[in-house]
């Protein structure tokens, strides 16, 4: 197959979170079809397009689009029909950059990683008689109005609460104009049809190098626990904040000496405020390789309240043999078993409980592990997952 993957931000080598899948499948796919690949990249990325281009056979790089004007921002939001947050990605560069593509080469499917930049597949004509193929690593109406129930009449709440203006609509629409719309879980697949039940979804999950991440056997484990993000993605900031209010005194009250690691990219100013008021936590910033924080930390927390998709994150801690207490938001696509392959706990005082008894007791620590580590190999490596890609791509392309 000639396949065209389309990325809202570069998927690189030494990238966490969504982008990491995307890697992967360019990765694995390239070594049986012929890959492209035209992203978005940030001024940060440029020293790091060869680790992905490798795999391409063409490879297209298009600035981040700025979009920052407020009088522009008030216009659009009245009467642009691309609803707002949509217009956060939205650049004529990437449409050329594609028209180009596809006058250059055949392509017999193109992939729109993220519904971001979904909108460019979206009734182009320059993409006539090509496969189009939708992934939704979050639905976007789905995420902003979890969030606006969640968070309130916060500043975030908010925000959510303006961007859904338009969104269900415009987003849904989207997805039915494409040949298949992929997800990450199963009940990602259920929340879409439940609104939209004419949509033609296959489940394609998250992998994880299981090689990459494995016990090394010579680490010294801390009375520590830790979460990992990009926390840029509210999601992820707004874990850390939930669970430091909400969980951490009372894990703190048990066990005092504990410590907090909250390890990945761009912490926010509060983030770094937490790190500054409280010894406890410690913010680390971008960091080389996470393996050290995994060998570290006694215990993996993933109290994400807000979002969607699958959690890679909790992918590299059970592939690591890490004991891990998790929202049944944060473990949607796992299938685990609470208190067999982790736990799973919704209320902080049962979430809170859950850590401290696994900071006391090795035993414990070390079964969830194993078991954790044991589905991570059997279920979840990339190869597995890619092949489910290849089959999908190969059934619409024949189809």
């Amino acid at each position: 197959m000639d396949i065209l993957f389309i990325c809202k931000t570069l998927p690189h080598e030494k990238v966490i979170g969504g982008p990491v899948i995307i890697y992967n499948r360019v990765r694995i796919l390239s070594q049986r079809h012929n890959v492209s690949l035209l992203s978005f990249v940030s001024q940060d990325e440029t020293d790091l397009t060869g680790t992905v281009s490798r795999f391409c056979r063409d490879f297209q790089a298009v600035p981040m689009p700025t979009y920052g004007n407020p009088l522009r921002k008030a216009w659009d939001f009245f009467f642009s029909p691309t609803p707002i947050y949509f217009l956060n990605n939205y650049a004529q560069e990437m449409y050329a950059r594609l028209r180009g593509m596809v006058s250059r080469n055949r392509y017999d499917v193109v992939i729109s990683e993220y519904s971001m930049v979904a909108q460019y597949l979206y009734r182009n004509p320059d993409l006539e008689g090509i496969k189009r193929v939708m992934s939704v690593h979050e639905c976007y109406y789905l995420a902003r109005r979890k969030a606006w129930r969640v968070q309130g009449l916060s500043r975030e709440g908010l925000s959510a609460l303006v961007n859904l203006k338009g969104l269900k609509r415009y987003e849904f629409d989207m997805y039915a104009d494409a040949d298949r719309v992929l997800v990450l879980t199963p009940e990602g697949k259920e929340e879409l049809l439940g609104i939209r039940a004419d949509l033609d979804i296959a489940v394609v999950p998250h992998g994880v190098d299981v090689d990459h991440f494995c016990v090394s056997g010579e680490c010294v484990k801390e009375q520590a626990v830790m979460f990992l993000g990009n926390y840029p993605h509210d999601p992820n900031r707004d874990a850390v904040l939930y669970f430091h209010a909400r969980i951490w005194p009372r894990v703190k009250e048990e066990i005092p000496e504990a410590v907090f690691y909250v390890v990945g990219k761009d912490p926010t100013p509060d983030l770094l405020d937490l790190a500054r008021s409280d010894p406890s936590v410690v913010v680390t910033g971008t960091v080389e390789d996470v393996r050290p924080y995994f060998e570290r930390a006694k215990v993996f927390v993933n109290p994400v309240r807000i979002g969607g998709g699958f959690r890679g994150k909790l992918l590299e801690a059970m592939s690591m043999g890490l004991p891990i207490v998790t929202t049944s938001l944060g473990a949607e696509g796992v299938n685990a078993e609470s208190g067999r392959d982790m736990i799973v706990a919704d209320e902080p005082g049962e979430f809170a409980a859950a850590v401290a008894r696994l900071l006391r007791d090795d035993a414990m620590c070390e079964s969830l592990g194993d078991n954790a580590r044991d589905m991570a190999v059997e279920s979840f490596s990339w190869e597995k997952g890619v092949e489910e890609l290849e089959r999908v791509l190969l059934e619409i392309v024949d189809g």
